[in-house]
C-alpha cells in the first residue's frame, strides 16, 4: 500500500508540470491579453500564434513540448530504480497521462487550457524519440499540404499506433495503449474543428499575426 501511495507522488509533480499555463502566462505578462479570450480561445500554441505572432506563439509551443518531456524525464531524479520493467513503464505513461490533463486542465488558471498536442509530443520524445520524430513529420508534411493544424495533428495522432506496432521490434504493452489512446484521444479534443471541416469552415495556419 505504501509503495502504491508513492507512486501517487510522481504523478502528482507530472500534473503540476503539464498545468504550467505557458500560452496564458505569456499573454497576460507580456501582451496583457488572455488567449483564451481571442481566436479558437484554446490555450495553446497554434492559438497563441494566431492572436499574438510567432514571436510568442513558437516559444510556447516548445516550452509545451519540454514540460511534457520533462514531466517523463523527473522521474529519474527520484527513487523508483526499483521496479519492474513493465511497471517502470506504467509509471511514466501514467506521468506522461497526468502532464498531459495538466495542460488540457491547469489548476493554475481556473482548469481551461489547451488541446494538449504540443505535451504529448514531449512525452512521446521521453519515451519513444524516433517514433515521435516520425510522426512530426507527418504532421509537418499535412500541414504544408492542407495548412489546417487541426486535421494534421489528428492524422499523425491516427499514424502514432501503427508506428509504435510496427517499427518496434519488441513494444511494451504500456506503449502500445499509450500510442491508441493518442489516436483516440486527439480526435476527441478536437470534436468542434471536426465539426468545421465537416462544414469547410476550419481556418487555414498562416504564420502572420491575425489582426
Amino acid at each position: 500500500m505504501d509503495s502504491v501511495f508513492l507512486m501517487i507522488i510522481p504523478i502528482l509533480i507530472a500534473y503540476f508540470i503539464g498545468s504550467i499555463p505557458t500560452s496564458v502566462w505569456v499573454g497576460r505578462m507580456f501582451y496583457d491579453v488572455d488567449v483564451r479570450q481571442k481566436g479558437s480561445g484554446n490555450a495553446g500554441a497554434t492559438n497563441t500564434i494566431r492572436v499574438l505572432g510567432m514571436k510568442a506563439g513558437i516559444p510556447v509551443m516548445i516550452f509545451d513540448i519540454f514540460k511534457g518531456w520533462f514531466a517523463v524525464y523527473v522521474l529519474t531524479f527520484l527513487d523508483f530504480n526499483h521496479l519492474s520493467g513493465d511497471a517502470y513503464v506504467y509509471l511514466e505513461i501514467s506521468m506522461g497521462a497526468a502532464a498531459v490533463l495538466g495542460h488540457i486542465f491547469p489548476i493554475y488558471v481556473g482548469f481551461k487550457g489547451g488541446k494538449g498536442v504540443a505535451t504529448i509530443a514531449g512525452v512521446g520524445m521521453a519515451l519513444f524519440p524516433v517514433g515521435i520524430f516520425i510522426v512530426l513529420g507527418i504532421f509537418l508534411f499535412c500541414i504544408l499540404i492542407s495548412r489546417i493544424v487541426s486535421i494534421s495533428s489528428i492524422i499523425a495522432a491516427f499514424s502514432f499506433p501503427f508506428i509504435v506496432i510496427f517499427l518496434l521490434a519488441n513494444p511494451h504493452l504500456p506503449l502500445i495503449i499509450l500510442s491508441i489512446a493518442v489516436g483516440v484521444f486527439i480526435p476527441l479534443t478536437h470534436r468542434k474543428n471536426i465539426k468545421r471541416l465537416i462544414k469547410g469552415q476550419e481556418a487555414r495556419f498562416s504564420f502572420r499575426k491575425k489582426k
